[in-house]
């Protein structure tokens, strides 16, 4: 059931999104997840959001031109002006029932205020298991994205 914190959107891969091999290119698929971040949290924090991280990106199985796509977007940690969202990529023949996950990623949106600067967001609050585990993971990530940041700046100040 989709609440406030979630948003799906649901629309057919075209023509028009596909590569050069016949299926939907990854590029495409990054504009919907990148669709679907900002309609979640712009409706969550009700103000502009702009994306400030995109990881951890998974692409599963390929989606085939033709195929029903539904994209969720799901807030799964607050900051004070960010938003982590979990997004799902699922796809499958609209003359078919069943969804197969296509693609998995963590986006983090900012909301910014009419000058551009970063803006309070309301605080989200797990309360299932489930939700429990999202947030944990959200700042696992977040962890794991420090130390990687950490790494990339010394290996790079080591080669100039």
């Amino acid at each position: 059931m989709a609440s406030s914190r979630e948003v799906t959107l649901r629309f057919l891969a075209e023509p028009g999104d596909q590569n050069f091999g016949g299926k939907v290119h990854g590029g495409a698929v990054m504009r919907w997840i990148d669709l679907a971040a900002y309609a979640c949290a712009a409706g969550w924090s009700g103000k502009y959001c702009i994306t400030a991280y995109v990881g951890g990106i998974r692409f599963v199985k390929p989606i085939l031109v033709g195929s029903l796509v539904e994209v969720t977007a799901k807030i799964i940690y607050t900051g004070t002006t960010s938003m982590h969202l979990s997004i799902d990529v699922s796809a499958r023949d609209p003359k078919e029932q069943d969804n197969a996950k296509t693609t998995h990623c963590i986006v983090i949106m900012v909301a910014v205020d009419e000058n551009g600067k970063p803006a309070p967001v309301p605080e989200w609050k797990p309360e299932t298991e489930r939700d429990i585990y999202l947030r944990d993971y959200a700042i696992r990530l977040a962890k794991m994205r420090t130390e990687i940041h950490e790494e990339m700046s010394n290996t790079l100040a080591t080669l100039e």
